[in-house]
C-alpha cells in the first residue's frame, strides 16, 4: 500500500492525480471523506496510523516555524518506524537552497531519515514556477518590481515534481538510498519574466519588499523572513541551478520538463487582477 500525505495540498493533489487508477493508494488528509482517505494530521500524532502501509510519501508539512515542522516530520517518521513501513519518500528542498530560512527543517528531516532503519528516498525539489508567479507577480501596470536583481531562478513546474514523486513511490526499491536534485533546466530572471507577460522589470529593494509584505497583512510573522530570504537568495545567484551537479529531473521524468516560463505565464494569467 502507498500512502500519500498532504493529499489535499497543491503538490499532493497532483501526485494523487498521477496515481489515479491504482487500487493500492490511500490519501492522507486532515479531513477524510471516503474509505480511500485516512486521517493524517501531523499536528496530532495520535491521528497517525500507517498500519498496512508499505511506502509512505511524506509531502513536506511546511508552513510553520522550524520547531513545528521538525516535530511534524519526526512524528511521521517515528510512526512509520513503529508501523513497519518499508520505505519513506520525502519531498525536500534543492541542495542550492541552504541560504533560505526554511531550509533547516528540510535538512533536519533528511538527516533523520538517513539515521532511520527505514529505506528512504529524498526528492530535493526546486522552487515551483507557480511560486515564482506569486513572488514576482506584475503590478497593475505590468511592472515586475520583485527584488531579484540580476539573479535567476531554476524554477520547476509543480506538475513535473508530482510526476517524479509518483514514479518513485511506485518503484521504491529502484530508488532506495538515493537523494535526487530536481530543479529547472532553464533559469529565469526578472527581465525575462516581465518580457514574457509584456511588462517591464524594475526591481525594488529587499527593504521595500519586506515593508510591502508586512503591510499587506496576509503573511504570518515567520513567513516574512522566508519570503525575503527567497528574494535575497535568487538575487545573490544561489538558486540559478549552477550549484547543482546532477539534476535528475529529465531522467526521472523520462521526457523534457515543462517550460517553467510557460508555467509562470499561465499562473500569472490565472491570478486575480492586481489591486
Amino acid at each position: 500500500m502507498i500512502l500519500v500525505t498532504g493529499a489535499g495540498g497543491a503538490l499532493g493533489a497532483l501526485i494523487v492525480g498521477e496515481l489515479a487508477g491504482r487500487d493500492d493508494v490511500v490519501l492522507g488528509t486532515r479531513t477524510p471523506r471516503s474509505t480511500a482517505e485516512r486521517r493524517v494530521d501531523f499536528d496530532d500524532p495520535s491521528s497517525l496510523d500507517f498500519t498496512g502501509v508499505d511506502t509512505l510519501l511524506i509531502v513536506s508539512a511546511g508552513y510553520g516555524e522550524d520547531d513545528v515542522v521538525i516535530a511534524r516530520h519526526d512524528a511521521a517518521i517515528s510512526t512509520a518506524e513503529k508501523a513497519g513501513v518499508r520505505h519513506v519518500v520525502y519531498t525536500s528542498l534543492s541542495g542550492d537552497g541552504d541560504h533560505l530560512t526554511y531550509a533547516l527543517a528540510h535538512r533536519w528531516t533528511e538527516r533523520r531519515l538517513e539515521r532511520s532503519p527505514l529505506a528512504w528516498t529524498i526528492l530535493r525539489n526546486g522552487l515551483y514556477a507557480e511560486f515564482l508567479a506569486g513572488i514576482a507577480a506584475p503590478g497593475p501596470d505590468g511592472t515586475v518590481a520583485a527584488p531579484l536583481g540580476e539573479g535567476r531562478l531554476a524554477a520547476v513546474a509543480r506538475a513535473d515534481l508530482a510526476a517524479v514523486a509518483a514514479r518513485v513511490v511506485t518503484e521504491p526499491e529502484r530508488h532506495a538510498g538515493r537523494m535526487y536534485e530536481l530543479v529547472g533546466e532553464r533559469a529565469l530572471g526578472g527581465a525575462e519574466l516581465a518580457a514574457a507577460i509584456g511588462g517591464s522589470y524594475e526591481p525594488g529593494s529587499l527593504g521595500a519588499a519586506r515593508e510591502a509584505i508586512t503591510a499587506a497583512g496576509e503573511a504570518l510573522p515567520y513567513q516574512v523572513p522566508m519570503l525575503v530570504s527567497t528574494y535575497s537568495a535568487i538575487a545573490g545567484g544561489f538558486l540559478d541551478g549552477s550549484g547543482i551537479e546532477d539534476n535528475a529531473l529529465r531522467t526521472l521524468l523520462g521526457r523534457e520538463p515543462r517550460p517553467a516560463l510557460d508555467v509562470y505565464k499561465a499562473a500569472v494569467a490565472a491570478a486575480p487582477p492586481a489591486a
